[in-house]
């Protein structure tokens, strides 16, 4: 089913990988992984107290004078499933396929981002005929709920000053700039419900939409679940009288919700009126997304007739709250066309027992306009009595146009492959921001193969891709010397 993928290094290596399952905070198994390749290899290898693990190769023959060059990926990988797949994400190996010239996994994200960097690192380390000066290959933790391995990067590990972060996903690009975040957290208690009334009950859902990377896909269009079940429930209650029992759309901070449920109860009589509007809101969003998200799915399903529900008075302030939740994009990039440069996503939103919970997340290549975002999400929830917290920040990273590095990887990728790449800024975060401020003056550019629909089970990746990266980072680490 890979075919002779695994007699490449890097495939090799990618594939072992994806059968270790390494989802954010629970990187044990592939750190292990690591360390012992690196202790059967000789290799020097170093953990340091966020768990980071480092290893150290020595330079290649001839190329003992070259400078130190760091490798930089991160070992976890988002963990999305669909939804009627069954998958233990901390037990189940990834199950691979290979469909023309893309690899995918069965129904949940292939880990791509950024597998495939940490298969490039080994392969390297693993390598005796890439010409190379000293390396390091550093992998970090934890990189995707917080960019924790590198904010608690220990600032006297390294000894490059020269760093190739693998964690991006465009071939024929060089990326020398990333948006910086945070995230924002609401929460509300629920002190009152009332008795259930109402007949019939529902579960009512959007499903089988795209999702992605709330940073990459925030412009492309693509529906929020989460958005598109509020609108439906909050035109509803125009319509009919309903008790609503709970919400529960989204899940990880940097994903765009791809499934969004609710339980409602109504009434016998009311059942036609609904059962007409479930129909014309499918229909509407089959035609507003029928470029971006043509399988949206609008439904309901019978469901267990709850005990109590939200009072009135709750439903339609949380309705209120949600449908017209900040989204989306807030600005472009005057300097950079087509880069957004500040968003907001609407992350996850559930009612948990006697308390409604919203999770978002800020991204701005502009310090100040992270905080203006963040500061919208707020006011919008302060007049319904939501608490918050704003965590986890990260720094851009600001692009140089003038380094030393950026101007070789230029060069080299003219002599492989005949062109010059583009060089771009992302509006995702990326290590790089929060590494330079730790080792100031430290040169680095950002590359990686064409990776599409990361953090979504339609994440994929173009094979061919792969060996491009491979030829472009090998060419690099020839080139560089003092």
């Amino acid at each position: 089913m890979l075919g002779n993928l695994e007699k490449k290094k890097i495939w090799k290596y990618f594939i072992e990988l994806s059968g270790i399952p390494r989802p954010s905070k629970h990187e044990e198994r592939v750190i292990e992984y690591i360390t012992n390749f690196a202790a059967q290899r000789g290799l020097d290898f170093i953990r340091d107290k966020a768990g980071n693990l480092l290893v150290r190769k020595n330079a290649f023959p001839g190329k003992e004078n070259s400078p130190v060059v760091v490798l930089q990926s991160h070992v976890d990988m988002v963990c999305e499933k669909n939804q009627n797949i069954r998958h233990d994400f901390l037990k189940d190996p990834l199950k691979l396929y290979v469909e023309d010239d893309f690899i995918m996994a069965e129904g949940t994200t292939l880990g791509a981002d950024n597998g495939i960097g940490v298969a490039a690192s080994l392969a390297v380390l693993d390598s005796d005929d890439v010409p190379h000066g000293p390396l390091e290959c550093l992998f970090t933790v934890d990189e995707e709920t917080g960019l924790t391995g590198a904010k608690e990067l220990d600032e006297d590990l390294l000894k490059g000053r020269i760093l190739v972060n693998l964690d991006t996903e465009e071939d024929g690009c060089v990326y020398i700039g990333c948006a910086g975040g945070k995230t924002t957290e609401l929460n509300r208690q629920i002190t009152e419900k009332q008795d259930n009334d109402k007949e019939l009950a529902f579960q009512v859902c959007i499903e089988r939409l795209k999702g992605g990377h709330s940073g990459l896909h925030i412009s492309t269009g693509r529906a929020n679940a989460i958005l598109l079940l509020s609108r439906f429930l909050w035109n509803l209650n125009d319509k009919i009288n309903f008790d609503l029992s709970c919400f529960s759309g989204g899940d990880k901070h940097n994903a765009v919700p791809r499934e969004a449920s609710a339980t409602i109860c109504l009434k016998e009589e009311d059942l036609p009126v609904f059962e007409t509007e479930l129909v014309k809101y499918n229909e509407i969003y089959r035609n507003e997304f029928a470029h971006t998200d043509p399988e949206v799915c609008l439904k309901s399903i019978k469901a267990e007739r709850p005990e109590k529900v939200l009072t009135e008075k709750y439903k339609t302030s949380f309705l209120n709250i949600v449908y017209s939740f900040p989204n989306g994009v807030l600005s472009m990039d005057p300097c950079i066309e087509g880069l957004v440069q500040t968003s907001t996503n609407l992350a996850a939103v559930k009612i948990n027992g006697d308390s409604i919970n919203i999770l978002t997340s800020q991204r701005s290549s502009v310090e100040s306009m992270v905080l203006d975002a963040s500061g919208k999400v707020i006011a919008h929830c302060l007049s319904d009595n939501y608490d918050f917290i704003s965590k986890d920040p990260y720094p851009a990273w600001t692009p140089d146009t003038d380094s030393e590095l950026l101007a070789l990887s230029k060069s080299v990728h003219l002599s492989i492959f005949g062109k010059e790449p583009a060089v771009k800024a992302v509006h995702a975060g990326l290590e790089c921001g929060i590494i330079a401020k730790k080792y100031p003056g430290m040169d680095m550019i950002s590359i990686g193969p064409d990776i599409f629909g990361a953090h979504s089970p339609d994440e994929r990746m173009r094979i061919s891709s792969v060996d491009n990266f491979w030829r472009f980072l090998t060419g690099m680490l020839e080139q560089i010397q003092n």
